[in-house]
């Protein structure tokens, strides 16, 4: 939970800085918990951010650009007939609970000049945005709070407004670190859940963070720290203390060490962290956090709703090929048919009238056994014969036809594959909207609105690496740029690599017109087997050969080529390795 007391205090102490006597010129509500005021100030122009949302509340200068509603919602109206043209007189702070007050100096209906509030609650599920007159009254809220939803505390216009009840805790910069433990030592609560539940405006990363600079386990209970621990904790207690009281903040945002998803942010540089980047501003490394947050999960959301009918498509093209592959197995049984119409024609005159079945020698087995034939008793011999050999004309034909039909959802369900593997390794938003085009024209997705093709951004460039030997290599990230990388851009000799019979990316080494290192060709394998199916496997087959040798049928899906004169490389893909080869673009 990254906006606890300790950010929303550096927050606070940023936007006084800058927006204090800046003049509030416009003011939207694009989402329905969400404002945005856009404030003009001697030294420029600010949007101020303020939401109000149950999973990202806050506050915070923004550059984002959000597109707003046609029609401003009610509560965006009030703002403007009371808030347009304000003067922001203060940003108030209260004692590091979660609430920024912006006090307003603006004129009444009266024309007489009085200071309105615009307060933000940020308490998770129960965040809110208030405007408050003069007296003290509440004019509405973003959420209203009834005694049905809360018996507790109610938010509906005409009310006085009251702070929420403040938390029984001490606040920072009251904090004797000497006596915290006086009274605690037989305590068996966890250290860091005895600093959370003793300190106002701490959260439980700030909590941890100050055990792990002291070397002690969080969950250690306060009655089993010794001396020298508990002597530990408080320097470490003082040293975030001291530059709370002085304002000395070092604004970070901390990302999952497996990938660039943002985790969290603070005002602080927490080591419990691996993997963080400073900024020099509490509110940009805010905006930063949220913005790109925001970005993974919608790319994440994309993400899901295309794999979803990926799934779908490969769950139907599985049950089809179980189906044919069923149906195949039974008309390979055809050549029996044919038998038992040779044989019953060449023991016609041993078959007695209306017989169930007949025992003949099979001349055709080395063994000359005998087999007994089934026979229809209201027909004769000869029209036996003939039902058995309509059977296995029948049986032909059906194995040809099932058999192009199993060929035909065999290569679909690897096309299909092919792009659930793109779709894994996509990681931005235009990836991941090539990706749907092409499933739009595969017929996979239905386009809802015809999209025009004026001022659409160019297509993404493939990934581009150099090889430890300066060698040019290229990987597509979907199957239309493998057609154009592989058909269109690569010449006649330079290198082709892909996973054998996994589906995969498509993967180019410019040759030079000279030799290529075997280092580089095991590189380029590398990168082949990383960005397939086999992603995570070991010993991954990967098929090189000169771009002349690659041929794409006609009526192919996007990607599907066919290929001969290749030789294989046996790699294993990893993170790590990748990261190894130097990544041009």
């Amino acid at each position: 939970m990254p906006f606890d007391g300790l950010v929303v205090k550096s927050i606070s102490l940023e936007l006084s800085e800058k927006l204090k006597d800046g003049r509030i010129e416009k003011i939207y509500q694009p989402e329905r918990d969400e404002l945005i005021l856009s404030i003009w100030t001697r030294n420029g122009n600010y949007k101020l951010l303020l939401s109000s949302s149950p999973n990202h509340p806050r506050i915070h200068l923004t550059k984002a650009e959000k597109e707003n509603p046609l029609s401003p919602p009610a509560f965006c109206m009030l703002l403007r007939k009371h808030l347009s043209g304000g003067r922001i007189i203060d940003v108030a702070f209260h004692d590091f609970e979660r609430i920024v007050s912006l006090h307003i100096e603006c004129y009444n209906d009266l024309g007489d000049l009085v200071v309105k509030k615009l307060v933000i609650e940020i308490m998770g599920r129960h965040s809110n945005i208030i405007l408050v007159n003069e007296n003290g009254r509440i004019l509405d809220s973003i959420k209203r709070i009834t005694s049905e939803i809360s018996s507790l505390r109610e938010v509906l216009p005409g009310m006085e407004y009251i702070l929420p009840p403040a938390q029984d805790k001490i606040s920072p910069e009251s904090v004797e670190t000497e006596n915290i433990f006086i009274n605690a030592k037989e305590s068996n609560t966890g250290i860091s859940r005895f600093l959370l539940n003793n300190i106002k405006g701490f959260s439980p990363q700030v909590c941890n963070e100050i055990c792990s600079r002291a070397d002690i386990d969080s969950n250690t209970p306060v009655s089993a720290l010794s001396s020298e621990q508990i002597e530990k904790i408080r320097l470490n207690l003082k040293g975030i203390i001291d530059k709370i009281k002085s304002n000395e903040y070092t604004p970070c945002v901390f990302f999952n060490s497996e990938s660039d998803k943002p985790v969290d942010f603070h005002c602080f540089r927490l080591g419990i962290y691996e993997k963080g980047k400073v900024f020099d501003s509490i509110c940009k490394a805010a905006d930063y956090f949220y913005y790109e947050r925001d970005l993974f999960d919608r790319i994440l959301q994309k993400k899901s709703s295309i794999a979803r009918v990926l799934n779908n498509n490969i769950d139907r093209c599985l049950k089809k090929k179980a189906i044919q592959e069923e149906e195949l197995r039974e008309s390979s049984g055809r050549d029996l048919f044919k038998l038992y119409g040779e044989l019953i024609l060449a023991n016609v005159y041993n078959i007695r009238p209306n017989s169930k079945e007949i025992m003949v020698l099979n001349y055709y087995s080395q063994n000359n056994e005998q087999i007994v034939i089934p026979l229809n008793p209201n027909r004769t011999p000869q029209q036996n014969a003939q039902a058995f050999f309509k059977k296995y004309n029948k049986a032909k034909s059906a194995y040809a036809h099932i058999s192009k039909q199993l060929e035909a959802t065999l290569q679909e369900l690897y096309y299909l594959e092919s792009v659930q593997q793109m779709l894994e390794s996509s990681s931005s938003y235009k990836e991941v909207d090539e990706i749907r085009d092409e499933l739009i024209e595969q017929g996979y997705i239905k386009q809802k609105k015809q999209k025009s093709n004026i001022g659409k951004d160019l297509p993404l460039k493939p990934h581009h690496y150099k090889s430890s030997d300066g060698f040019d290599i290229f990987v597509g990230r979907n199957n239309k740029q493998n057609d154009h990388l592989t058909l269109k851009r690569s010449k006649p000799d330079d290198l082709w690599f892909h996973t054998q019979k996994i589906p995969g990316a498509h993967v180019i080494v410019r040759t030079q017109k000279g030799p290529i290192p075997d280092s580089t060709l095991y590189e380029a394998a590398l990168l082949s087997a990383f960005y397939s199916k086999a992603h995570y496997s070991s010993n991954v087959p990967v098929d090189y050969t000169e771009v002349k040798n690659i041929k794409k049928p006609a009526g192919a899906k996007p990607g599907m080529v066919i290929y001969e004169n290749y030789r294989t490389i046996i790699a294993t893909p990893s993170e790590s390795k990748v990261n190894s080869i130097l990544k041009v673009d």
